[in-house]
């Protein structure tokens, strides 16, 4: 019979609000079998890196074990420049999503007031475009590949991801930011224009992967991340998400239950749980969205 990761044990616990010793969190980490599946490789490598701490960011108090420390040592040496993460560690690779993901997996793991947080966020205040027909002022060419992150339709991916990571942010600092919540209001409802995942011209999927389930997250932006948003800003009431319920009602392999269908394919990437069977991990993170339905 398949038991509870230690690990997601350990998030529904402090989440609800119980309140844990050292020795207990230590305990759920070292009995973890995902934490143990994290730290058995490493590789000096910047993707390598970043999605192994995207990974490991899932899991509360993960900034206690010295393989995450490494790994944050290095994405700080690295990676975080003085304008923001970069994904090669140069300039011209500082772009949305993996500025937003490094920003959250940051946040998530006791950085939030760190420079290198601070100068993710700036970035995006500074640069980061939520709706068309809108120009940024960030001059560096790195945002013109891979099909332009902010053209006149700046790149959906993009701006899901940079609303998902501030959603966050402004979560662990308590909502003191208005200007995050300013730029969360402007993604929402650019998203909910688009009924969270459709295109205005024909309602087909905006991107690949957009309709996959998969955890923990990568660059491309997924059904997960779309259930985190909705839940976390009470948008389930709204009747643009009502396509995005349908779905996860489709996708429900049992009673509010879902497996992982989609593995990112990369080193540093782990899923939590296997595609074979329901997931603990998206059972409980969906869940906790619906209940704000």
């Amino acid at each position: 019979m398949k038991t509870i990761d230690t690990a997601l044990l350990l998030r529904i616990r402090i989440e609800s609000g119980e309140q844990l010793s050292d020795k207990e969190i230590s305990d759920l980490l070292q009995q973890s079998r995902v934490v143990k599946k994290l730290i058995v490789d490493y590789e000096e490598n910047p993707f390598f890196n970043l999605f192994r701490l995207i990974c490991l960011s899932e899991i509360p108090y993960a900034e206690c074990l010295p393989y995450t420390q490494k790994v944050m040592a290095y994405i700080s040496d690295y990676m975080a420049l003085s304008e923001g993460f970069s994904y090669t560690g140069e300039i011209n690779d500082i772009v949305p999503c993996y500025n937003a993901m490094l920003l959250e997996a940051y946040t998530r793991l006791g950085k939030v007031a760190s420079p290198e947080v601070q100068a993710a966020l700036e970035w995006i205040k500074q640069y980061q475009v939520f709706s068309r027909n809108q120009s940024t002022k960030w001059k560096h060419n790195g945002i013109f590949k891979h099909g332009g992150c902010m053209n006149a339709t700046p790149c959906y991916i993009g701006v899901g991801k940079t609303v998902r990571a501030l959603i966050t942010y402004n979560e662990f600092t308590n909502y003191a930011d208005k200007e995050v919540e300013t730029l969360i209001k402007k993604g929402t409802c650019y998203m909910l224009q688009h009924n969270m995942y459709q295109r205005l011209s024909n309602h087909a999927p905006i991107s690949n992967h957009i309709t996959n389930i998969m955890f923990p997250q990568a660059y491309m932006l997924t059904l997960t991340d779309l259930v985190y948003i909705a839940g976390k800003r009470q948008l389930w009431a709204d009747t643009h998400t009502d396509y995005l319920k349908k779905m996860l009602e489709r996708k429900a392999c049992d009673k509010e239950s879902w497996k992982i269908d989609y593995i990112y394919n990369n080193k540093g990437y782990k899923a939590f749980d296997s595609p074979l069977n329901s997931s603990d991990w998206i059972d409980y993170l969906f869940r906790s969205s619906l209940k704000n339905t």
